[in-house]
């Protein structure tokens, strides 16, 4: 535990989450490694760039500044991409980049946040603990498998409110014959 301000903080760098599928669940809040500025929260989360070490994110805090100048990339992971750098409002780090234009294999990732995991903290709020995002994986499950979780909820909760609805009608043919 450290004093930090005002409150304390339950800080594990080797804390070791169940991998791929449960971290999406947990709700957690993203934090600029250097001055705890908050970037973003798991809400936000679409999945990881494992080749560019990078968290994406659908949306960022006020505290995340995109760059007004665009660069280039010519060679490695981004060749091609036209990109700007995200910095943090607080500090002025380097948390990442948000690409503009990219050939077909990167399409999926145009206009996404990526956060750099290395410079960037996770408070995860059901357990207050502060880990590094390196030390996590946010892969997200096939939208499929998904999608039929969710439809079996929606079937489950359908099958009760029908049960429910069918004690009404009983009761209320009851009492009309009491009547």
């Amino acid at each position: 535990m450290e004093f930090n301000d005002s409150f304390l903080i339950k800080h594990t760098d080797d804390l070791k989450l169940p991998v791929t599928g449960t971290v999406h669940r947990q709700q957690m809040t993203f934090h600029c490694q250097q001055c705890n500025a908050v970037l973003a929260d798991s809400t936000g989360v679409c999945g990881e760039m494992k080749s560019m070490d990078s968290l994406m994110c659908l949306r960022v805090t006020n505290d995340v500044v995109i760059s007004d100048k665009m660069e280039s990339e010519h060679k490695g992971e981004m060749t091609n991409c036209i990109y700007s750098s995200l910095k943090c409002r607080g500090c002025r780090c380097a948390l990442g980049k948000v690409i503009h234009s990219a050939p077909s294999r990167l399409a999926l990732i145009r206009s996404i946040f990526l956060l750099y995991k290395a410079n960037i903290n996770c408070y995860i709020l059901n357990s207050s603990s502060l880990v590094k995002a390196s030390t996590l994986t946010f892969d997200q499950k096939p939208l499929r498998q998904s999608m039929n979780e969710v439809r079996q909820q929606f079937e489950a909760q359908l099958e009760q409110m029908s049960r429910i609805k069918n004690r009404l009608v009983d009761r209320s043919v009851t009492s009309n014959m009491v009547n």
